[in-house]
């Protein structure tokens, strides 16, 4: 079997050098789940999206980190977004993930760039047990007196369940350590195969991100559009985000790539996040 074309992008980049990569397969039909998970390991950034089949404008999709497979990533589905319209050209698709049917739509700008706006699933926010939220402060060095007490610590899903921290100080927001080997297993026990969303509020509608992914054997993830929209679901569940507002999320400039991701949220239904990519 040949080996398949994979195309190499960084989507959400603010300014050069910024966004976070993902591998793109726009043909893996002929591959099973073990050569998705080679590959992705092979590519080595956090996720891989392979395509394995199209109907239409109905694309069938799956997510790799190099460690194991995941339900749903946004970064690498806007990356996917792009590609396909670079080649098909703008407009409305559906992606059919193992997460749900997630649409979305491509539009170009003057310059011939491609902006992708992605609507997730359904999201579901809930509250996080007390012994498993303290195991979490544990492993991440905090207490409960370093959570904002404005932002209470919830689980958000919009595709993958994150936990959702909101820290208060800023210093410790920047500095916290944690140990990936240890936080790792302990995600997987509690079935968060997505990233622990570490926040800080920069404003009524600005927030600065750190998303913690040692399950897909990366420490910190520079853009996480998945997670953008579970923290789009939770400002709305909390009602720190009301119907047309527009939450912007900077991520990624404590692993020096700098990311923007745009969350419009609705009154109800999916979250809406956009972004774009460029070839690496």
């Amino acid at each position: 079997m040949h080996a398949p074309e994979v195309l190499r992008s960084t989507a959400f980049a603010d300014g050069p050098g910024g966004g976070n990569p993902a591998g793109v397969v726009l043909d893996a039909t002929a591959l099973d789940a073990a050569a998705m998970l080679a590959v992705a390991a092979e590519v080595g950034y956090a996720e891989t999206v392979f395509v394995t089949a199209v109907d239409g404008d109905r694309f069938t999709v799956r997510y790799f980190s190099p460690g194991a497979e995941v339900p749903f990533c946004g970064h690498a589905t806007v990356a996917l977004a792009v590609a396909v319209a670079e080649r098909e050209g703008p407009g409305e698709r559906v992606f059919v993930t193992p997460a749900g049917d997630v649409p979305v739509l491509a539009t170009t700008a003057d310059d011939g760039t491609v902006l992708v706006t992605m609507t997730s699933v359904e999201p579901v926010v809930r509250p996080i047990d007390a012994v498993v939220l303290g195991g979490l402060l544990t492993l991440l060095g905090l207490v409960p007196d370093d959570l904002d007490p404005d932002h209470p610590a919830l689980e958000a899903a919009a595709g993958n369940r994150n936990p959702v921290l909101v820290l208060r100080d800023a210093d410790l927001f920047h500095q916290f350590r944690f140990a990936p080997a240890l936080l790792a297993p302990f995600m997987r026990a509690q079935g968060w195969l997505g990233t622990v969303t570490v926040l800080r509020a920069v404003g009524p509608l600005e927030y600065e991100a750190r998303n913690l992914f040692p399950v897909g054997r990366i420490s910190e993830d520079p853009a996480t559009g998945s997670a953008a929209a579970a923290v789009g679901a939770y400002l709305r569940s909390i009602g720190r985000a009301r119907a047309g507002d527009r939450v912007v999320i900077r991520q990624g400039r404590h692993v020096g790539r700098p990311s923007l991701l745009l969350v419009d949220v609705p009154a109800s239904g999916g979250i809406r996040v956009t972004g774009g990519a460029t070839p690496i």
